[in-house]
């Protein structure tokens, strides 16, 4: 990959199914203007199966587009979400 600047983007409540959307969105806007993403993970204080996908969602879309992400200091909540699913972002 280039060096391509990370911008930061932040979580600051839940990411569920309430909130997936909005954060996919605000995601994939970022991605989509050729930026890569540092996304902090400190600030969720849920994540379920929706937001997961989000996650995931964002590693892929950054691979396809040949942009780097980072995934930085994972909440509990986050923590507890990967180990039960055995995944690493």
């Amino acid at each position: 990959m280039t060096d391509v600047p990370l911008r930061r983007f932040a979580f600051d409540d839940e990411l569920t199914i309430v909130t997936a959307a909005e954060h996919r969105e605000r995601l994939l806007a970022t991605l989509g203007d050729g930026t890569g993403v540092r996304l902090d993970l400190s600030g969720i204080s849920d994540l379920d199966t929706a937001g997961l996908q989000v996650l995931l969602l964002a590693r892929n879309e950054a691979a396809r587009l040949g942009l780097p992400v980072e995934f930085t200091e994972a909440s509990p909540a986050v923590a507890e979400v990967l180990e039960l699913t055995r995944l690493e972002l």
